[in-house]
């Protein structure tokens, strides 16, 4: 049965199928389940418009069951699976293998709401708060999310981003990032460690004002993508946990539209 488009977050018919076929099996106990694709909208919303869960719309089931499961798939690692197997089908359709042999890595310090684990001082923006570290493919489509104290140098919290990249990526072959990854020998641990080449890409001497960087630009537009979840204008999240699923939940909804439009 077809569901009513209320809101421009909502999931499209197209969009509803890819992910539907993704979703773990319903446990066959307990209650009446409710409907997946209603909680699934009421997820979207929130992370769209920036709302508190409990300002949640009353058409949309109750605040605290779509949090629930919100909280319950993150916990259970699904948001990441089947954002993983979205980007599988993304990088397939634009012609490319599964699995990158190149990365671009970044971060980007953002200011916390109130309180929550994992936050400090980023010395260098004047934030307190959280950074969130990327690591995307040639395409922008995020390979690792890891969020962490504002207070880490760049250096040190890629190391936890490249531990999340060799679980995964093993025909990984170069990571490319600006000058403050080539500080604190890490380009050495990283071919010591993985066998991967860590290439900065340094701004040109004599340039001034903006410029466009090769690479980097890539994983500074997807910050920009995510940059229209309103969700991601501050780190509303108590965990670092819950940060990482809202980037993941949001790419998801980004990867899914891609792979709906192309298929019209």
């Amino acid at each position: 049965m077809k569901c009513r488009m209320q809101y421009s977050s909502d999931l499209t018919d197209r969009q509803w199928q890819l992910i539907r076929q993704l979703l773990p099996p319903r446990s066959r106990r307990g209650r009446r389940p409710i409907d997946r694709r209603r909680i699934i909208n009421g997820i979207l919303y929130v992370i769209r418009t920036g709302c508190q869960w409990r300002l949640l719309p009353k058409d949309f089931p109750n605040w605290s069951t779509v949090y629930g499961i919100f909280w319950q798939w993150r916990n259970d690692g699904i948001w990441q699976q089947i954002h993983d197997r979205l980007r599988e089908k993304v990088r397939k359709a634009a012609g490319k293998k599964s699995t990158p042999t190149a990365a671009i890595i970044d971060s980007q310090s953002i200011r916390t709401a109130e309180g929550g684990e994992e936050r400090g001082y980023d010395a260098g923006k004047k934030i307190t708060g959280r950074k969130r570290h990327l690591a995307v493919d040639t395409l922008g489509l995020v390979l690792a999310v890891v969020v962490h104290g504002a207070g880490w140098q760049d250096q040190n919290g890629a190391e936890w981003v490249m531990d999340k990249l060799d679980e995964q990526f093993r025909r990984l072959k170069i990571v490319f990032g600006d000058s403050a990854y080539g500080r604190s020998g890490l380009p050495e641990w990283v071919k010591e460690t993985f066998g991967w080449v860590l290439q900065t890409v340094l701004r040109p001497v004599d340039a001034q004002g903006f410029v466009v960087l090769p690479k980097r630009w890539i994983v500074e537009r997807t910050f920009a993508w995510l940059a229209r979840y309103r969700r991601h204008s501050k780190d509303y999240e108590k965990t670092a946990a819950s940060s990482e699923a809202v980037t993941y939940i949001a790419m998801i909804n980004l990867m899914s539209k891609r792979l709906a439009t192309a298929e019209n």
